[in-house]
Formats: structure tokens, C-alpha cells, sequence
């Protein structure tokens, strides 16, 4: 049963308790058998003595987090039900967490659903909200408690390999909301965490789908400094090369957008002035192409997965680590400054208040002197009389 009446009292409350339904992780029934080595086929067991000293402690026997994100209809969620399903397989123990609120069902075992939680359709309800919206929404009250997440796969980590995580449809809802940011942050700041961007191969074959994939890509890729692989899916209904050759020769690309036969005018030539500057984004990236229906090109990932785990360990992880030092200097040499400042305005204050006793106790002085002054006077006349 779904938390549906435990967020209601939430949201009346405008965010300000915890939420009513906590996170508690579904029965293992998928991806985590007991006695599974957690090894692929024709591998051999991970040795500790393999592993460079130089690796930071906190992500040594971690799993390998995989965020998959992508437009709608590209097939990310058919994607992670095909690796449930060659990894349960396989024997490999693999967590999948699912962030979709809007999905009415998956087709994988979700060991942690955001739908146990946050209750979707109650949230455009009170908040009067739409799609779009309430699946904002949901994230955000989601994210208020992602830390009981991390707790879990902390738990979980000794046993596990990998750690599947698929987010909603709509790609902006995720990559650009502050919800998005805060979870895949706290991935990144605990696990091994890289980013496979789904593509639909058929629907990129006009070059101006393409392009709008590619600056998409791009633009996730610079805003998260994460490693990326670019999963081209839906290969069994057309082959992917003719993506990686655009990719890979400027000239190719040229010809195919020459073949759409039609004077786009402006549009035109912004599409052949950002192959250019895409150029080089081209190098960095790990291409594969995929079909989640059938299987094809698994083994393909999973190998650009593995690479791309070792440039998180090699290149994100100290640019974190130099992050995180960089931030707390600058919050100490902040609290330096404030420090420093109450401390002037105390001292003004002291020395502002020494001066105005000084000025009250002379102030005494001298009006005891006039009453003096003229108790003399009165006793003066007095003798006289």
C-alpha cells in the first residue's frame, strides 16, 4: 500500500515535519541472491592487492552508481529492466531504485520506490498541480528525506556491485530541479556515481534530433561533472553508426544534414556551427549502442561502464575532494570575517560606553559643585543677618 494518506497531512503542513511514511527499502527479490559472487562470467574476483594505493578510502568496495537519464520514450526504463535482468542472471548483486512518481508500474523489482513514499496523484491534488508540477513536487518532498536512501545503500554496499537508478521520463524535471541536483550530489558525495544517457536511435536520425540529443548531453555533463556514457538504445531497429561516424567526422555529418533537403536558413547554419563546437565534447565521451529488447551490446556497456568508474576515481573524485576543502576554507575565512567584525563592534561599543560613564560621572561633579556653591551663599547671608 502506497503512502497516500500520510502525505496530505504533509504538504498541510507546507514542509515544515518530517514525512509520515519513512523509506524502507522492498524485499530483496531481484539482483540479490544469496551466494551470487557478484562477479560477471569470464572475470576473475576483484584482488585488494590490484587496487592502487592511491584509491581514496571512502569509495573502495562501493558499488557503481548509475543514474540513466534521457528523453521520454527513449527507453530508459526497458533498459534497466534488461540489465535486471542479465545481472540477476549473472548472479551479480545489483540494488535499483526507482524515482518515477507518475509511473503506474515498472517492470523491474524497485528495492526502493519514491511511490512508497510520496504519493503522486495526491500531490496534484492538494497542491493543484500539473503533471509536470506535481512530479517537481514529488522530488522535492522525496529529497527532504533521501538521506534514510543513503543510509540504505550504505548498508547494502558490502553485498552489492551495482545500484540502478532510474529517473522520470521528463528529463528537465530531474536535471534542472533542485531535487535533482540535492540527489545526485549525495550519490556522487558517497558512491561512485556516473551518469548513462539514453538515446532514441531511430527518432535521432534527423541531424537536427541529433544535435538537440548531443547539446543536451553536453549540457547535463558540464552541470554535474560527472562521467557520462552515451547509450544509444533501440539498435535492433536501427544500428547506431551512423550517429558515431557524425560524432566522429565533421564531413559525414554535413552530408547527412545536406540529405534532409530543405533550406532550414538560420537554423541551418546554427546545426553546422555547433557540430563544430561539439567537436571536442565528441572525444570525451563513451559511445555504445544498445537494444533493451533483445540484449544486444550489454557486455559493450558494462565494459564503458567499468571505464567510466575509473574516471570518477581518477579525475571527479579529487576535483570533489578540492571542491569540498575550497568550501570550507571559504566558509572559515567567512566566519573569520564575522568573527572579526562583532569583535569591533564590541570594542566601538565598550568604548563608546566608558565615554558616556565618564561624561556622566563629570556631569555629577560639577552639579554637586553648584549646590555646594550655593548652600555657601545661603549660609554666608544668613550670617550677615
Amino acid at each position: 500500500m502506497r503512502g497516500g494518506n500520510c502525505i496530505s497531512s504533509f504538504i498541510s503542513q507546507h514542509f515544515t515535519s518530517s514525512l509520515a511514511a519513512p523509506i524502507i527499502p522492498s524485499k530483496d527479490t531481484t539482483g540479490m541472491q544469496s551466494g551470487s559472487s557478484g562477479v560477471r562470467p569470464n572475470e576473475s574476483p576483484p584482488s585488494c592487492t590490484d587496487e592502487p594505493p592511491t584509491s581514496p578510502p571512502p569509495f573502495r568496495k562501493k558499488p557503481i552508481v548509475l543514474l540513466f537519464m534521457g528523453m521520454a520514450g527513449s527507453g530508459k526504463t526497458t533498459l534497466v529492466q534488461r540489465l535486471n535482468l542479465e545481472l540477476n542472471s549473472q548472479g551479480t548483486k545489483s540494488y535499483y531504485v526507482n524515482l518515477d512518481p507518475a509511473v503506474k508500474s515498472v517492470p523491474f523489482a524497485a528495492n526502493i520506490d519514491i511511490r512508497d513514499t510520496v504519493n503522486y496523484k495526491e500531490v496534484m491534488k492538494q497542491y493543484e498541480l500539473g503533471p509536470n508540477g506535481a512530479i517537481m513536487t514529488s522530488l522535492n518532498l522525496f529529497a527532504t528525506r533521501f538521506d534514510q536512501v543513503l543510509s540504505i545503500l550504505e548498508k547494502r554496499a558490502p553485498d552489492l556491485e551495482y545500484v540502478l537508478v532510474d529517473t522520470p521520463g521528463q528529463i528537465e524535471v530531474f536535471t534542472w530541479s533542485a531535487s535533482g541536483a540535492i540527489i545526485t550530489e549525495a550519490l556522487a558525495s558517497s558512491f561512485p556515481t556516473l551518469l548513462v544517457y539514453v538515446v532514441d536511435t531511430p527518432r535521432t536520425s534527423s541531424p537536427t534530433t541529433f544535435m538537440s540529443n548531443m547539446l543536451y548531453a553536453c549540457s547535463i555533463l558540464y552541470k554535474t561533472r560527472l562521467p557520462i556514457v552515451l547509450t544509444f538504445n533501440k539498435t535492433d531497429i536501427l544500428s547506431h553508426t551512423f550517429a558515431v561516424d557524425w560524432m566522429e567526422d565533421f564531413e559525414k555529418f554535413q552530408e547527412g544534414l545536406d540529405r534532409q533537403g530543405e533550406d532550414m536558413g538560420y537554423m541551418s547554419t546554427l546545426i553546422r556551427s555547433m557540430s563544430l563546437v561539439l567537436d571536442e565534447f565528441y572525444k570525451t565521451l563513451r559511445k555504445v549502442g544498445v537494444s533493451a529488447a533483445s540484449g544486444d551490446g550489454i557486455d559493450v556497456f558494462f565494459r564503458a561502464v567499468d571505464e567510466a568508474a575509473e574516471e570518477f576515481a581518477r579525475d571527479y573524485l579529487p576535483d570533489m575532494l578540492a571542491r569540498k576543502a575550497e568550501s570550507v576554507r571559504e566558509e572559515d575565512g567567512r566566519r573569520g570575517k564575522e568573527m572579526a567584525r562583532l569583535m569591533k563592534d564590541l570594542r566601538m561599543e565598550g568604548e563608546r560606553g566608558e565615554g558616556g560613564g565618564g561624561e556622566g560621572e563629570g556631569g555629577e561633579g560639577e552639579g554637586g559643585k553648584q549646590v555646594e556653591g550655593k548652600k555657601k551663599r545661603k549660609d554666608d547671608e544668613r550670617e550677615e543677618k
